[in-house]
């Protein structure tokens, strides 16, 4: 096993998976460049999962979190790391062994970059799928790119943690595309490191995915939209390309709520595109969580 002692502490949020997270927790076991620490943050498991990794996997340090979501969790698990490199898993995916010990050599070779995400494997229901066109992966100044949907997987993010103290935590508002949410505010900032290997990989297709659970996934994009433009911390041609997308993605929403007859989607959605329009549009805190298609 080749051992370049990197400082990384790799963080596995969870909530009732634990036929998958030991998969998981597994595959970062296997790694060729071992992590410092592996810390999985329970986010109100009833299955199992406590006694599952406590007697299979006593070096892992285990925490529980109040079910507040995704956000929490991980957050939780930052704040109890101690090493300066962050890597996210989800419980669901898995590493091929060599992507801690390719993601540092990445950074052997440029110690400016405090991001470096990797292209994925991807299967669906058991079976192995190819990505579509608009998820293709880069790296550089990518803010742009990442407007219209998440293109940095969480399960392929190795990152300093000093860059999560610089652009703050996972927004806990946000019961889903809070690493939509996250990468924005990242690749404002700075350019990023992309590995084209498929290191990463990702099982989905299952019933308890976020992106399966919610309506309308758009409107939480919106909100951070609202959100970092609200903040004026963007260049000026960011700011431009940012209000480009969030009117589109407004337009989408309160066609979908005239389609099917909903006139609280239509209004909540109308008020915001008129206000951002005509430049009377301050930034709400609040996500419509509650509303429904």
């Amino acid at each position: 096993m080749i051992d370049l002692s990197p400082n990384i502490s790799v963080i596995i949020p969870t909530l009732n998976r634990c036929h998958t997270l030991q998969r998981a927790i597994d595959s970062v076991l296997k790694q060729t460049t071992q992590a410092k620490e592996i810390i999985v943050v329970d986010n109100g498991s009833t299955d199992g999962t406590s006694d599952m990794v406590r007697s299979h996997f006593p070096m892992v340090t285990y925490a529980t979190e109040v079910k507040q979501g995704v956000s929490a969790a991980r957050n939780k698990g930052i704040s109890i790391a101690s090493s300066p490199w962050i890597a996210f898993l989800d419980s669901d995916d898995a590493w091929l062994p060599t992507k801690l010990e390719k993601q540092i050599k990445v950074y052997d070779t440029n110690n400016d970059i405090r991001l470096i995400h990797t292209d994925e494997i991807w299967y669906r229901k058991g079976k192995r799928v190819n990505q579509m066109k608009k998820h293709k992966k880069r790296g550089g100044n990518i803010f742009e790119h990442c407007l219209l949907l998440c293109c940095i997987s969480p399960s392929s993010v190795l990152m300093r943690k000093d860059l999560i103290k610089d652009v703050g935590l996972f927004d806990e508002i946000l019961p889903a595309c809070e690493d939509y949410d996250m990468w924005l505010r990242v690749t404002s900032k700075e350019p990023i490191s992309y590995l084209h290997e498929s290191l990463t990989i990702k099982y989905g297709g299952h019933e308890d995915q976020l992106s399966s659970k919610f309506w309308g996934m758009d409107r939480f994009r919106i909100y951070s939209l609202e959100k970092i433009l609200s903040n004026k911390l963007l260049t000026p041609s960011q700011a431009l390309a940012a209000r480009k997308v969030m009117i589109s993605k407004i337009n989408i929403l309160i066609q979908g709520g005239i389609k099917r007859g909903n006139t609280d989607i239509v209004d909540i959605y109308s008020k915001k595109l008129n206000g951002w329009v005509d430049g009377r549009c301050a930034f709400n805190t609040s996500v419509p969580q509650a509303l429904s298609w």
